[in-house]
């Protein structure tokens, strides 16, 4: 069994929003292209803090998350499309 990885865009939601009324240009909307390490079972996707003070994703939440080794750690949630 190998590893899946794919190549996704990370877009702040608010900078669209702001575009879209005309309150800023296309090209200063934030947004980042990385690779991940896809895992089939989960149905949320983890970043770490770098990318998401750099693209300025506000924290809409706190949740439970389960690591591999079963360890439970508190995470915050940010919006992003």
């Amino acid at each position: 069994m190998g590893m899946i990885y794919a190549d996704i865009e990370l877009i702040n939601a608010d900078d669209m929003a702001l575009q879209r009324r005309g309150h800023i240009d296309q090209d200063e909307i934030k947004k980042m292209h990385i690779s991940v390490l896809v895992d089939t079972g989960s149905y949320m996707l983890a970043i770490n803090e770098n990318i998401q003070q750099i693209l300025q994703l506000p924290v809409i939440d706190s949740r439970k998350a389960r690591m591999a080794n079963e360890q439970s750690i508190w995470c915050d949630v940010v919006e992003t499309r």
